[in-house]
């Protein structure tokens, strides 16, 4: 019997949010003191990240301590400076024989044009960020964390976009539990995984209901030289199931599925879509079954997104459209 559970119970991965809601920029923080294992699928072109290739099945680390979502850009890639340094301070981190080093990888989006774009998350907001984790968790949907300057539906620009944020989904089979974490900032349209009905993205011209992102790509299929490249949809999917660094890539890579499920077109050139798959229990499990799974809770997970954003900077929610 399969039912959901809350994100924060799949432990022990605590996290903590910190967003300046003025500037609309924010950034998610998910620690494991004892480490978690964590693998990496990046399917988007422009991707703003850090520490990626750690999570190399080839690389010798086995475990991270942190993984950072964030705003910015690559301006916000600072931010896992704060976490590090925090880290530090309690103990946490890769033991060198001279200095505690906390793992620490990151996944920007682009929120620059949302807010007041000489603002971006950084060292302070990832300290914050990582003692909230820590001391007193507060990861809630919406427009928070890595979510508050999230947008949706820009293949026309800024003017016809979308507000969305940051949603969760996990669900618990016996002892196992899957979750996911998204920070939904597409270029793309947001559909209802279930039922295929268009739900979020990009306006129409009266800007009271939606059109489709991709009848609108074939109307004008010339070469397009700057889609906006201001996008990237960035996700955490955690289980408590055992998998190696090369299992958890390629669980990363089927929770893709998700994306593709619920966000069109997705994974294009003005993209930096990633996905990190984390495991931070014992439970045995089959890797494909987990790795179906989590695509639908990614998929869910997107759902919340949009549903749970509220309209801000002068861009509607999915709740501000007219019932159809």
């Amino acid at each position: 019997m399969m039912k959901e559970i809350r994100v924060t119970e799949i432990g022990p991965v605590c996290i903590g949010q910190t967003e300046n809601a003025e500037a609309a920029t924010g950034c998610t923080v998910f620690i494991a003191p004892g480490g978690m294992r964590a693998g990496l699928d990046v399917r988007g072109g422009g991707p703003a990240s850090r520490e990626s290739q750690l999570l190399n099945p080839l690389m010798s680390a086995q475990s991270i301590h942190a993984i950072v979502l964030a705003g910015g850009s690559a301006y916000g890639l600072g931010t896992a400076n704060g976490v590090m340094q925090y880290l530090e301070e309690n103990g946490i981190g890769y033991d060198t024989g001279f200095a505690l080093v906390p793992l620490v990888a990151q996944a920007d989006i682009y929120d620059l044009s949302v807010g007041d774009p000489s603002v971006r998350p950084d060292a302070a907001m990832g300290y914050e960020a990582a003692r909230l984790a820590l001391e007193a968790p507060n990861y809630k949907d919406g427009n928070y964390g890595a979510g508050c300057g999230a947008t949706v539906g820009k293949l026309a620009g800024m003017d016809y976009c979308m507000k969305s944020g940051i949603g969760s989904y996990a669900i618990q089979i016996g002892e196992l539990k899957i979750g996911a974490v998204v920070a939904l900032n597409a270029l793309g349209d947001v559909y209802d995984w279930k039922t295929g009905k268009q739900i979020a993205g990009l306006l129409n011209a009266e800007k009271n209901g939606l059109r489709s992102s991709s009848v609108c790509m074939r109307q004008n299929y010339s070469v397009v030289e700057n889609k906006f490249t201001g996008n990237t949809t960035i996700c955490v999917v955690m289980t408590n199931a055992h998998f190696d660094k090369a299992q958890l890539c390629k669980i990363a890579g089927m929770a893709h599925d998700g994306y593709a499920r619920s966000i069109n077109p997705v994974h294009t050139s003005a993209d930096g879509d990633s996905i990190y798959a984390v495991s931070v229990g014992e439970v045995a499990a089959d890797q494909d079954l987990v790795g179906t799974l989590s695509a639908e809770v990614v998929s869910e997970a997107i759902i919340r997104a949009v549903g749970n954003a509220e309209g801000a900077y002068g861009f509607p929610a999915m709740k501000d459209l007219p019932e159809k």
